[in-house]
């Protein structure tokens, strides 16, 4: 699994971004590139990750591949909250948390209609795979250029 995701960032760079995202279609996941800031270093750091869209969020899940442990981006994201995502149609910014209660589990049963297998290789997780919602941010204005006159 790491070696797929690893390729896929790979391919990604080496076409300038042309090629690895792709949208979401009904019963199916797309591809995103979420760029978060480093809890420690301070920098940023990407990653590609699956999704679907729930309105106007996108909805991934924090896992290493089904292996035991929490992804570095979802504890990165955790301690800064706003990042970045690059979607096949362009990208903006987001803050990320976790899904909980009613809205976790509808989010949950989603992605299980995608993903008939879910609930066997979440149980292969000593620990529950946190369901995570990017929500987009409105872009900041920037004043209008004043004309003479």
């Amino acid at each position: 699994m790491r070696l797929a995701w690893s390729t896929h960032r790979g391919l990604y760079r080496v076409t300038r971004g042309r090629v690895g995202l792709w949208a979401p279609k009904p019963g199916r996941w797309g591809a995103l590139r979420l760029t978060v800031i480093g809890r420690r270093s301070g920098l940023e750091r990407s990653v590609i990750l699956g999704y679907f869209e729930d309105g106007s969020n996108m909805v991934t899940m924090a896992m290493n591949g089904w292996s035991p442990g929490v992804p570095a981006w979802w504890l990165n994201l955790q301690a800064h909250p706003e990042a970045r995502v690059d979607l096949a149609r362009g990208g903006c910014r987001v803050r990320g948390r976790a899904a909980s209660g009613e809205e976790r589990e509808r989010l949950w049963d989603r992605w299980r209609q995608i993903d008939k297998g879910l609930d066997g290789y979440a149980a292969l997780r000593p620990t529950e795979t946190a369901v995570v919602v990017l929500e987009p941010l409105p872009e900041p204005v920037t004043p209008a250029a004043s004309t003479p006159g």
